[in-house]
This record gives C-alpha cells, structure tokens and sequence, in this order.
C-alpha cells in the first residue's frame, strides 16, 4: 500500500498546528498570572466573557457550544463560579432542568478587572505586528476553526 505523504500546506498545517498548541498553552499561563489576584483563572476569566459576550442569559451547554468546550467542563466552573457569587442561576422559561447562567455585579467587576489587566498586556503582545498579518492568521484560524466545526471530515474512509 503506497504511503500517503503530506503537500507542502499539509506540511506548514501541521508546523502551525504544534505552535498553536504551544501558543494556548502559553496563553492560559500567562492569563492564568494575570487574574491570579482577582480570585480567577484563564478558564474562568474565559466563561465570563463568554457569559457577557451572550446577548442574554444562557444554558450551560449553548456556553460551552459557543466556547467549543465540553459541558461537563463548563458547568463545573460555572458551578465555581455561582459558589463564588460571580453567576448565578434564573429559571429558564424554555427548559425546566436547563437553568440559564447569570453575571451578578461581583462577576461584572471581576470581569471588568481582568479586561483592564489585560488591555496592557495584549497591547505589548501585539507590539512590532502588523494588522495585516494578525489579521492575515485570524482569517486562518477562522477558516479551520469553520471546517472543524462544521464536521468536515478530512479522514479518508477505509
């Protein structure tokens, strides 16, 4: 059976792949440091945001959808979350057991704080780049991120 070998872009794919999974690595760290005084971590900092990006209040699993992370993973830090006052739970009207995920104004403000934290940071992160090419590698996460999402399968079936 002749050996399948990679194209050239498989090849770069591939590099790029291994980077970005050194770069979230490293992101979560480096977050993780950054709201270390604020009583968060990246994970919870991440579900906060995801909470105020929301045009309203939502269930767990359309958090953990709209994050691409397992629901078990999000409803334990959400639950974090509620034991610290930072969400709350209000009874969601289209589903019984499915309670919709609320910020309370502690969350609000620990949400706010980590923003400002991070308005310097991202700032000298992004020093000596160009929009064009941060631009240029979000159009590219983007587009694996559409094919990944949306089942594409690129496995050749058996």
């Amino acid at each position: 059976m002749p050996q399948t070998k990679r194209t050239p872009a498989g090849e770069a794919l591939s590099g790029l792949i291994l980077d970005l999974f050194r770069l979230n690595s490293l992101l979560f760290t480096s977050g993780d440091r950054m709201v270390a005084g604020l009583g968060l971590t990246s994970a919870r900092w991440q579900i906060l945001g995801a909470i105020v990006a929301a045009e309203r209040p939502q269930p767990v699993a359309w958090l953990a959808r709209d994050l691409g992370a397992a629901r078990q993973n999000v409803q334990r830090i959400v639950n974090d979350l509620a034991r610290d006052g930072l969400v709350t739970f209000e009874t969601n009207p289209h589903h019984r057991r499915a309670q919709l995920v609320v910020l309370t104004d502690k969350g609000r403000q620990a949400f706010d704080a980590a923003m400002r934290l991070q308005l310097p940071w991202v700032n000298r992160l992004a020093d000596g780049l160009s929009v064009k090419d941060i631009e240029t590698v979000a159009r590219v996460v983007t587009t694996l991120r559409g094919r990944l999402e949306s089942g594409e399968d690129p496995h050749p079936r058996a």
